[in-house]
């Protein structure tokens, strides 16, 4: 599957500085093989009444853990996350290119298939 890793410098140091300031929400995942938490800022996009999150780099770990526990938590209220097949994706993707903006640009040039990023819906839990 197609995969941008992040630099060393966003892993490390962006990440954390953008969860500090609050760019984008973060994202609380479970990880597969440690099962602790891990917390990336992400930028969800609403399309038609649901709340969906957008893989920009494609096959990234958040998206692995995702898939093994769907539980998650985006700033502070807890859903259960639901892969949208990829031909559904279009219209997701658009929307959260248009919120996004420019900065997310690169990724699609790089990763142009809507099959190459995963999306998918939440679902609150109580």
């Amino acid at each position: 599957m197609a995969y941008l890793k992040p630099p060393w410098f966003t892993a490390r140091i962006f990440n954390p500085i953008a969860m500090t300031v609050r760019m984008g929400e973060p994202l609380t995942v479970t990880t597969r093989r440690t099962k602790r938490p891990q917390r990336i800022p992400v930028i969800p996009v609403d399309v038609g009444g649901s709340r969906y999150l957008v893989s920009t780099r494609g096959e990234s770990e958040w998206v692995k853990n995702l898939r093994v526990d769907p539980h998650l938590t985006l700033g502070a209220t807890r859903f259960v996350a639901t892969e949208i097949p990829a031909q559904d994706r279009q219209p997701i993707i658009t929307a959260y290119r248009e919120k996004a903006g420019r900065s997310v640009e690169g990724y699609f040039r790089k990763l142009p298939h809507e099959a190459d990023h995963p999306v998918f819906v939440l679902t609150p839990r109580g």
